[in-house]
């Protein structure tokens, strides 16, 4: 009895902590998409406010504004693209890496630009903006170029293999439509098959007149088929041989 309170209580705790980690884990899901929500949100915001200084402020404070909308544009549009292309493509790991190194000097010089969108020195900020706007060039130029290499990376892999699969295709179509195909007349024959016989040329008889075999004026016909062998006849005697003696009998 103590065994089966022990064994029910054992099972009790495990039923709490599995609970108390699948709670852990829904709520830490939550807070990351409700993470994931705020951040998207504040970063549509702050592109459409960036956007509005561009057009409704002129001089350096709409320059700036529109450094920044750039520098942000390009940044998210490369990590998006890198992060997509990596779960397909482990070589763009180490892209993804110098990415992340370009991020650190984007970051920092979103900072100093959205420090100097509430300088109220306009002749100081007029002095520092072209050292920005190449700093902002060369970090987005940068992002562009990785962006785009990635990208073409992609496209050269989805037309090799569109490539591929269209002689694959070629092929198969060409095999299902294999009666079209003209075939050969054949030219030899099954073995063991007797080979044409070529009619026999006709003999002239003494006339002149062509005798084919198997006619009545065949000298198969007329004649019987001599013997293999003739049989010996009597030999021929000659004056000058002497005639055989008759043997003895004493």
């Amino acid at each position: 009895m103590e065994a089966v309170i022990a064994v029910v209580a054992l099972l009790f705790v495990l039923f709490l902590a599995l609970g108390a980690y699948a709670t852990v884990k829904v709520v830490g899901a939550a807070k990351r998409g409700v993470d994931r929500t705020l951040t998207t949100a504040r970063r549509t915001v702050e592109d459409h406010t960036l956007r509005a200084k561009s057009f409704a402020q002129p001089g350096p404070a709409g320059e700036i504004a529109q450094l920044r909308l750039t520098l942000r544009t390009s940044m998210r549009a490369t990590q998006d693209a890198l992060r997509a292309g990596v779960a397909e493509d482990a070589s763009l790991k180490e892209s993804l890496g110098l990415f992340q190194r370009l991020s650190a000097h984007g970051a920092e010089l979103d900072g100093e630009l959205k420090r100097l969108e509430s300088e109220p020195d306009r002749a100081a900020l007029a002095e520092r903006l072209p050292s920005l706007r190449e700093r902002t060039e060369r970090i987005t130029a940068s992002a562009d170029s990785l962006r785009w290499a990635a990208r073409d990376r992609a496209r050269r892999f989805a037309d090799d293999d569109l490539d591929t699969l269209s002689a694959q295709i070629d092929v198969e179509a060409g095999a299902l439509r294999h009666w079209t195909t003209p075939e050969p007349a054949p030219t030899s024959t099954w073995p063991g098959a007797p080979a044409a016989e070529s009619p026999a040329p006709a003999a002239e008889s003494p006339a002149g007149q062509p005798t084919w075999p198997g006619t009545a004026d065949s000298p198969t016909a007329e004649q019987p088929a001599r013997p293999a062998i003739t049989p010996p006849g009597p030999r021929p005697t000659y004056p000058w041989q002497k005639k055989p003696r008759p043997e003895s009998t004493t």
